[in-house]
């Protein structure tokens, strides 16, 4: 699920725990898949798409959606921030900022003109086990974006007088999402902690001065290394077929020599024994807020039949203003301003499943904590209700019942399935899977995530500090007077 679009310059990498968006985003992608799942059973499938394998390795996509002469064309590469060596955080995030600074044939800054200039739009992401480029088109230009693409998946050029600036704009990133934000701070520590051995206790844009580091020869070696064909995939969505892509395809990306793909590390995680806490005291907090993460297992890893299970779990626990504790935290009790729970399950690695809240003021954190272990202790114990299930499972199509109008949809749910270790058919089969979601397997999945070791999140205006900066604010203007002068 994904989709955490931001520019490549200016907004920040998708890291699930980095801010609320991140969730958003997710859920919603979530609930894409699942989408319309009777209408769909009237027809063959979910996105139908077609699908073919260039000489190169290259595999191809098509999701034909007739209704506007629109394309989308995204190529993801099965690599990210867990495929970093050690010692080099950042700089799968790092290459994607580069991967526009020209090639011989298209040089510095055109990439981005020439699609501008054709009425199109670019952009690229990065995650923990993919990166992705994408641009959406007229159909007529759309060999112009596959010819650009395809020449800068193997003749990029960089210079350290290239990569050199463009590491102060990371490092600029990482400081006004990052470094300037109390709640994201806490989240990298929490990240760091959460997972034991896994890459994933990496940030994605990666560490400062790991980032400082990082030389024009490690890039070009790391991009060297995963940008071939066999380890991409390009998924094209609009008003096109695979009887009309493929000489295009073969024209462009068909042209590039294969090469060998690096095997992706597969670490271990190990048993967590025991519960973690992290909190962090900032003048900064406008808003506490507590937090909890449980691993979890995955589409690909761990005890991957509970996964779909999990994502009911999620909608039922933390979902949305009927969830149970939005309605127990919020409403009832007049405990908390917001509460949610989420879950990803499109990880090659582990998966957590997180829930957070934030107090209303006057409420003391620890009495927040309570009530929601309260909560989640009485679902991991008696489980949901049987109109529960229903709801949630009704809820999660009712909220993408619109989502079909977006042709882009299906070239981000395949690319991230595909990248991430699913296939075709998985994706195909979801409504059905969703479907058939019994109580009983929503109940166990709860009892195997819920009662597990965690990771709890404190975040904590400090209360001095706010008193020092009330102290040392201007007065208000007396009766009678304005901030300019006497009337």
């Amino acid at each position: 699920m994904i989709n955490f679009m931001r520019r490549r310059s200016s907004l920040p990498v998708q890291e699930r725990r980095l801010s609320r968006s991140r969730f958003v985003a997710t859920a919603l992608l979530l609930a894409l898949v699942v989408c319309l799942a009777q209408p769909v059973a009237a027809r063959s499938g979910l996105f139908n798409p077609q699908t073919f394998t260039l000489e190169n390795g290259l595999q191809v996509v098509v999701v034909t959606d007739r209704r506007v002469p629109v394309v989308s064309h995204m190529l993801w590469y099965k690599v990210g921030a867990a495929d970093e060596p050690e010692g080099h955080s950042g700089i799968a995030h790092l290459l994607e900022h580069l991967m526009f600074k020209g090639t011989p044939d298209v040089p510095q800054g055109e990439f981005s003109r020439i699609v501008s200039s054709n009425g199109g739009q670019e952009n690229a992401f990065t995650s923990y086990d993919y990166t992705a480029f994408f641009q959406n088109i007229a159909c007529d230009r759309l060999e112009l974006v596959m010819r650009m693409e395809a020449d800068r998946m193997r003749n990029l050029v960089l210079t350290p007088k290239q990569v050199a600036p463009e590491k102060q704009v990371v490092l600029e990133e990482r400081s006004q999402r990052v470094d300037n934000d109390p709640g994201a701070i806490l989240a990298e520590e929490a990240q760091a902690v959460q997972f034991l051995n896994h890459p994933y206790r990496r940030p994605i844009i990666g560490w400062q001065k790991e980032i400082a580091a990082l030389s024009t020869e490690a890039v070009l070696d790391f991009y060297r290394r995963w940008y071939v064909p066999e380890n991409a995939i390009l998924v094209v969505t609009g008003d096109i077929d695979a009887a009309e892509l493929r000489p295009l395809a073969e024209r462009t990306y068909g042209r590039i020599g294969g090469a060998a793909v690096p095997s992706r590390l597969q670490l271990i995680e190990p048993d967590q024994r025991a519960d973690r806490r992290v909190s962090l005291t900032d003048a900064r907090v406008l808003q506490p807020m507590w937090s909890r993460s449980l691993r979890a297992p995955s589409y690909v890893w761990g005890e991957t039949k509970h996964a779909y299970a999990l994502q009911v779990l999620a909608d039922i626990l933390g979902g949305g203003a009927t969830s149970r504790l939005y309605r127990s935290l919020v409403v009832d009790q007049a405990l908390a301003v917001s509460a949610g729970a989420w879950y990803d399950p499109s990880r090659r690695g582990p998966s957590e499943l997180s829930i957070q809240a934030s107090p209303r003021p006057g409420v003391e954190l620890g009495k927040l904590e309570k009530a929601i272990e309260a909560a989640v202790a009485e679902l991991a114990r008696s489980g949901p209700t049987e109109d529960e299930v229903a709801r949630s499972k009704q809820r999660m199509l009712a909220d993408a019942v619109y989502a079909r109008d977006t042709y882009s949809t299906a070239a981000h749910i395949i690319g991230e399935a595909l990248a991430t270790g699913q296939t075709l058919a998985d994706v195909e089969a979801w409504p059905a899977r969703i479907a058939a979601v019994s109580r009983d397997e929503v109940t166990a999945a709860a009892r195997l995530v819920l009662d597990g070791p965690s990771v709890t999140s404190l975040l904590i205006a400090d209360p001095d500090a706010a008193s020092a900066q009330a102290a040392q604010a201007p007065s208000p203007p007396a009766a009678g007077t304005t901030a300019g002068g006497i009337r």
